[in-house]
């Protein structure tokens, strides 16, 4: 029946877009300290325009943008406008698609900025009896919660001092290129570098989390381990699935039991590596020895938090901490194989900074600004997250003659904009020299805001910079790396975070 109605719109799709209505808006709104005066003409969410709830439907799960809904807000943004309204499952929401009125948005956040609501993340919290996370938390507890998490981690002095613990991952990462590609036919190949680089990943976030070493980048990853990674992705993909469909329907299909249990295992894995840190603890004040200052040792013993807190946190920042890192480490390798000219510079500028055997420190990331280039933009192609969400819960907001009450969901089309052509000239060219001092920068500062702003910025954005920097160049500087003629076009998909459609195989050959 579904079916029958969504066909039933493809017939109404060549008609043009309901047009805008203005109005006299009657109330008075209080918008960032001031009022929007009665007699004043403002438009309201009903008037913006945008496609009917089946239209969505058919272009998510007839044309098949279900997994390329970045790719469908493009399309709607140069048939829309910049800022259009829409309804897809449960959600009624209010697109943005512009650097400008994000960042009219973003700074009138208050106190309590809000994700889009995590209703699933926080249904499984209820469900299995866990607190929430920083991700899924609001208001006031979360502004506590993130108070804490935020020592020894968000500043740049922070993250330094994982350096050394990083680069003793690295050469393992290195050590697993070459087993990998020896187990090729050819001798140089690596497939699907994305699986790799997610081992990477979570290997460093549990070095610099849980302080231990799992032996994801040993030849044979632990049985629990591939568990936890398996269940993080079917997680995110049912997730999609689940959001989209009407309430009615959702409760008869598999999706949203598939994305409970697969939540039910990060959790049991993240509450088995803690439990062992207190062990360690435990035994270690038996001992009388220093306790030492790393992370998870800091928030159990820390005062401010209780073990239950902590328990609701760690899976939250496992997850974080992971697709950040893999997936844009992946997307760069993945370009500049592409593009060997931009390699060659890279290699150059590594191997000035730290010649011969060298190890590159955090002092030394800084003297390397096409290293940071690559990775912004890399990140302006492909953010990790393309697609995210806030609400104002606390005031009535106006933005772009539109007058929106509090509790509207505001969806950030990252991905779009930073594919405008107006602030990213050739905007789908791999061009890091844009993001260079010397040349100017010229893009608008909301343009490409990958780690977020304010408040609910990216916890670890400093961690997973570090993470990004000193595993790419120690890469670059040991191999050159070329497509694998056999992979064909590569193209992004929507996973809550952008990955690739098909595996990435790369060749790894040995600088001379």
């Amino acid at each position: 029946m579904m079916i029958t109605l969504l066909r039933r719109v493809s017939r109404t799709l060549s008609q043009p877009p309901r047009r805008l209505s203005a109005l006299r808006y009657k109330a008075s709104l209080g918008v960032a300290g001031e009022d929007i005066q009665q007699d004043r003409r403002l438009k309201t969410i009903d008037d913006l325009p945008g496609p009917s709830q089946l239209e969505s439907l058919y272009w998510l799960f007839l044309k098949g943008f279900l997994f390329r809904i970045h790719e469908l807000q493009v399309r709607q943004k140069k048939k829309f406008g910049p800022m259009w309204g829409a309804t897809i499952g449960h959600y009624k929401m209010v697109n943005i698609a512009c650097p400008e009125i994000l960042e009219t948005l973003l700074k009138q956040e208050g106190k309590y900025p809000m994700r889009a609501d995590m209703l699933l993340w926080r249904e499984h919290r209820s469900l299995r009896g866990h607190l929430y996370g920083p991700l899924s938390e609001q208001g006031d507890r979360w502004l506590k919660l993130r108070s804490v998490l935020n020592q020894k981690m968000i500043k740049p002095t922070d993250a330094a001092s994982y350096t050394e613990a990083l680069n003793v991952i690295v050469p393992d990462l290195l050590n697993r290129i070459k087993q990998l590609r020896a187990e090729s036919p050819s001798g140089l190949v690596v497939h699907n570098v994305a699986s790799l680089m997610y081992n990477y990943a979570f290997e460093s976030i549990c070095t610099i989390l849980f302080e231990t070493r799992l032996g994801c980048l040993d030849s044979q990853v632990p049985e629990e381990t591939q568990k936890f990674l398996k269940a993080v992705s079917t997680m995110m993909e049912n997730e999609i699935v689940v959001e989209k469909l009407p309430k009615w329907a959702s409760t008869w299909l598999p999706f949203k039991e598939r994305f409970l249990k697969s939540w039910d295992t990060i959790f049991t894995y993240g509450t088995k590596l803690i439990d062992q840190k207190l062990e360690d603890i435990e035994g270690r004040l038996q001992r009388g020895d220093d306790l030492g200052g790393a992370y998870l040792t800091h928030l159990l013993t820390g005062g401010k938090l209780e073990v239950k807190d902590v328990y609701g946190v760690m899976p939250e920042l496992l997850l974080a901490g992971v697709d950040t890192t893999s997936n844009t480490v992946t997307w760069a390798l993945y370009l500049l194989s592409r593009h060997p000219e931009i390699q060659l510079s890279l290699y150059e500028e590594v191997m000035k900074v730290t010649p011969g055997e060298k190890v590159p420190t955090s002092e030394d990331l800084s003297k390397m600004p096409l290293l940071k280039a690559v990775i912004k933009e890399t990140l302006r192609l492909y953010p990790v997250i393309p697609i995210n969400g806030r609400i104002l819960v606390d005031k009535d907001v106006e933005l772009g003659g539109y007058a929106f009450p509090k509790d509207t969901l505001f969806v950030l089309c990252h991905y779009v904009i930073s594919q405008d052509e107006v602030h990213f000239p050739e905007p789908d060219r791999f061009v890091p020299q844009r993001w260079l001092r010397s040349v100017g920068i010229t893009h608008h500062p909301f343009g490409s805001i990958p780690f977020g702003y304010g408040p609910r910025g990216c916890l670890g954005r400093r961690v997973a910079e570090l993470e990004m920097h000193l595993s790419l160049a120690q890469i670059i500087k040991t191999f050159q790396v070329v497509p694998d003629p056999a992979m064909g076009e590569v193209r992004s998909k929507y996973r809550l975070t952008l990955v690739s459609d098909r595996p990435i195989d790369l060749q790894f050959i040995d600088r001379q």
